[in-house]
């Protein structure tokens, strides 16, 4: 795990750091539709363990050329999944097609999820129809696949979004209002138990869902002002590194938050115990 904590001198233009050696495969469908599986992250190493050589095997059996992309928060404020989502965008977005906003605990297990190109529009993968926890019909989180042109199309994801929840349901409003329909797989023989591993354990680490200042007002409404334009963000440093000799770049960020526009960013309020039933 100690790769996971060195520094290097810090660098904020993305497209000048040290891009991964790709892991190629012949396929003349895919040849020029790269995928960039970004990763948002903090504190999973053993998640991460399984996720990668999963997903090798999983993608390798489809012939998509892919690479996976670690975002890294290294900050001391609240995890901000979207905003690593926004800068591991902006990381890739120079050298592959689209990408697909994958969580690390979710693997999916049905070979009949394909993470094709996205051609008419985002892909949910992880359906309310078979994620085994969210099944709201606007649910998208989980694992979404959107190509490049359409990602840039809604401005990328909303930054208001720290601590846990809501900035996947941002996201679709997002989508809803540029006119593009999220798809989902098809024909998919397998339910909410079996189409997916979800290796997330709740007790040993819980979710950060508490609610400061006014966030929970300002997070319920949709984000006409920020997204993948003003994201701000430092890359501390990069590391190509391997997972059972398969490689894997991590990009190590210091996400900077305006505390005068999203206070909750940081949170000395302890979480609200739920009331008994």
């Amino acid at each position: 795990m100690g790769c996971f904590l060195a520094s290097l001198p810090i660098q904020n233009d993305p497209e000048s750091l040290p891009k991964p050696i790709r892991y190629e495969i012949s396929s003349e469908k895919y040849a020029k539709k790269r995928l960039a599986v970004i990763v948002p992250f903090r504190d999973r190493f053993e998640e991460l363990l399984e996720f990668v050589p999963h997903m090798y095997r999983f993608l390798k059996k489809q012939n998509i050329p892919f690479d996976i992309f670690v975002i890294q928060q290294k900050d001391n404020n609240r995890f901000n999944r979207a905003s690593l989502i926004n800068v591991g965008f902006l990381y890739t977005r120079k050298d592959y097609d689209y990408i697909a906003m994958h969580d690390v605990d979710l693997l999916p297990l049905n070979d009949n999820l394909k993470y094709d190109y996205p051609l008419n529009g985002p892909i949910h993968i992880s359906s309310p129809q078979t994620h085994p926890k969210y099944h709201y019909e606007t649910f998208i989180g989980g694992i979404l696949l959107i190509k490049k042109e359409h990602f840039e199309l809604v401005k990328g994801m909303s930054n208001n979004y720290w601590g846990w929840g809501l900035e996947d349901d941002e996201f679709y409003v997002r989508l809803k209002d540029a006119g593009l329909s999220v798809n989902r797989p098809e024909n998919i023989d397998t339910g909410t138990e079996n189409t997916f591993k979800h290796i997330h354990d709740k007790t040993y680490r819980k979710r950060d869902m508490r609610k400061c200042f006014n966030q929970r007002e300002v997070t319920r409404r949709r984000d006409r002002v920020t997204g993948l334009h003003d994201v701000a963000y430092e890359v501390e440093g990069t590391h190509s590194v391997t997972i059972d000799t398969l490689p894997v770049t991590v990009v190590n960020v210091r996400l900077i938050c305006n505390d005068s526009i999203t206070p909750w960013c940081q949170c000395n309020e302890p979480a609200k115990p739920k009331k008994a039933k």
